[in-house]
């Protein structure tokens, strides 16, 4: 059974100007730059291919040698389009070293062969395919089982171009008949799997670049930018977890800005928010990179530290000291910025929820005994029931006493 080069030919390019479209048109309307990238290498390349395709030697050497390049700029175009899409500037250089060379080859060597061409043709484009899948492999979010498409598909489609660079070169080096053989068929074949693979990969990137976004989203305070209690206590969890199979003590610590509620009524909450985003500032830049810190509610922060008790009492008066000493002021006066902090340690494999009971008592304390100071928990709750209960207790007294005044 023989299959029709040039048929073949077409139908690749016809798969790829539509893959190419679809792209173009996602890109657009996600406002993606990638996606714009990948979707303009696609219909660039297959516009080349087909006219190359359709007109044969009916062209001429000069604007076949033009469309040639334009199939390589397509592929560089390819490859920085996986540049773009990990955050990286497009490499213009490189995006036009492909043509260049193809092009400056074929006029300081007018005599090549066919089959020499299509060697050296297809070299420069198993090299951006190989640059391809060292982008592609660079995307960190997918484990080693989920990433395996983005290296496997440009490297076999690297793979098959190299396979005519092999055969061409130490097979058959001038061989004519070479450029019509079945080795070329097989190359247009793979011309289709490799755009519909490529795709598949791109959507698969893509799909996964948004999940993060989402989980993301989902774990963060949209007004600090730090950790919500949802994402706050996941990763301490995995910390805890970590620190535990080394042996090492951990160390949480909660804050409560003093006096918020009057903050907000003296100032207003635009002033309060801009307050909860001073502290979250203080906060972050107190700690070490490695520590966790989150919003938990309300005015309350917390922090988790790879530290013991004393070391996490040192960084929280330090936090308290830099908080106090932002005094900020605006037109109706100077805004108080104290916070009271309570700090509990415990041994390697202490759980997130008991840590956190502890610095809570230490906090009420630490209000309790005139705000704006640090406290430190003596010893971890013997029942997280009962500390749930004293807790819900505090808070129904806390909601009595404005309704008694």
């Amino acid at each position: 059974m023989s299959f029709d080069t040039s048929t073949l030919y077409l139908f690749a390019t016809m798969v790829a100007g539509m893959l190419g479209a679809m792209l173009l048109l996602f890109g657009k309307q996600e406002n993606i730059p990638a996606l714009k990238w990948w979707g303009t290498a696609y219909l660039l390349g297959a516009s080349s291919v087909a006219i190359w395709t359709i007109g044969g030697a009916t062209l001429g050497e000069p604007l076949l040698l033009a469309l040639h390049a334009l199939g390589f700029v397509a592929c560089g175009m390819v490859w920085n389009a996986s540049r773009v899409f990990h955050g990286r500037k497009p490499n213009l250089p490189g995006l036009f070293l492909g043509a260049t060379a193809w092009v400056g080859t074929v006029l300081a060597l007018p005599s090549l062969n066919p089959a020499m061409r299509l060697i050296i043709g297809a070299a420069i484009v198993a090299i951006y395919a190989g640059l391809t899948a060292s982008e592609l492999w660079s995307e960190r979010r997918r484990t080693m089982q989920k990433r395996w498409p983005t290296l496997v598909v440009p490297v076999m489609h690297g793979c098959v171009l190299a396979l005519p660079i092999l055969l061409g070169s130490l097979l058959r080096p001038h061989d004519e008949s070479f450029t019509s053989s079945i080795w070329v068929t097989a190359f247009s074949i793979e011309l289709i799997l490799y755009a519909i693979g490529t795709v598949f990969v791109i959507f698969m990137l893509v799909s996964d670049r948004a999940v993060t976004v989402h989980k993301t989203a989902a774990s963060v305070d949209p007004l600090s930018g730090m950790l919500n209690r949802r994402g706050f206590s996941e990763a301490c969890n995995r910390v805890i977890e970590r620190e535990a199979a080394a042996g090492r003590p951990v160390t949480v610590m909660i804050f409560d800005i003093d006096h918020f509620k009057s903050i907000n009524d003296r100032f207003g909450h635009p002033a309060g928010d801009e307050i909860l985003k001073l502290f979250s500032t203080v906060v972050i830049s107190n700690l070490r990179i490695s520590d966790l810190s989150g919003r938990i509610g309300g005015e309350e922060f917390a922090a988790l530290l790879a530290c013991p008790l004393e070391e996490g009492v040192i960084v929280a008066e330090r936090v308290r000291e830099a908080f106090e000493a932002s005094n900020i002021v605006c037109e109706e006066g100077p805004v108080d910025t104290t916070v009271s902090i309570g700090v509990a340690g415990g041994p390697a494999g202490t759980e997130l929820e008991v840590l956190l009971a502890a610095a809570d008592t230490a906090l009420y304390q630490a209000k309790r005994t005139g705000r704006n100071r640090v406290e430190a928990a003596e010893e971890l709750p013997l029942s997280l029931e009962k500390w749930r209960r004293k807790t819900a207790g505090r808070a129904a007294s806390a909601r009595q006493a404005p309704a008694a005044t």
